[in-house]
């Protein structure tokens, strides 16, 4: 293998397919480089390389991380619903039931 170039691997997982793109960059690459020349931003508008989150084998990583041969590059996709939103509507709910069942008997 020679050191002109880096092997790397950018990801985006979709609800129903995932890309993944193999690229060769020069040594010394940026994460954002690699977002740049996978194509992805292109091809998913919705894909945001200034206040994305993306990651370096699920670590969370900026976009001025510098590559080495191999990684692969994680994009992100913004949370639908807010985690302690959702527990708090289910633990809401779980009293109402409770509470019925209290109630009625």
């Amino acid at each position: 293998m020679s050191g002109h170039s880096i092997q790397v691997e950018v990801i985006y997982a979709l609800p129903d397919k995932q890309e993944a793109i193999s690229l060769r960059l020069p040594p010394a690459s940026s994460l954002h480089a690699a977002l740049q020349a996978s194509g992805l931003l292109e091809k998913y508008p919705e894909i945001d390389p200034e206040n994305g989150k993306f990651g370096i084998f699920s670590k969370l990583a900026k976009a001025d991380t510098l590559l080495r041969d191999r990684d692969r590059v994680e994009i992100y996709r913004p949370l639908i619903a807010d985690p302690k939103q959702i527990r708090q509507q289910r633990a809401a709910a779980g009293k109402g039931l409770r509470k019925g069942v209290a109630d009625g008997g």
